[in-house]
């Protein structure tokens, strides 16, 4: 019984530490913060291109040049089911 409760205050520490170590810093928090508003805009441009009645694929490019390095993936980071 002593032995697993060692085992599990080592394990909590570990844990406890490496969430610890995936904190970021003030600078990296506003790039974050910058990048999630960069994303938005382009989503939210994306939305006034297809309530302008221009075609989806249209609309996706243009999604896509403004998404260009800033997030994961073709569609910035999120694509919904059609």
């Amino acid at each position: 019984m002593k032995h697993l409760l060692t085992a599990l205050l080592i394990g909590a520490a570990a844990i406890t530490s490496a969430i610890a170590a995936t904190d970021h810093s003030d600078k990296e928090r506003k790039e974050d913060i910058a990048r999630h508003r960069a994303m938005a805009a382009a989503h939210e441009n994306a939305a006034k291109c297809l309530e302008a009645k221009k075609d989806e694929a249209t609309c996706n490019k243009e999604l896509q040049a403004a998404c260009k390095g800033l997030a994961i993936g073709k569609y910035c980071g999120m694509k919904h089911e059609h």
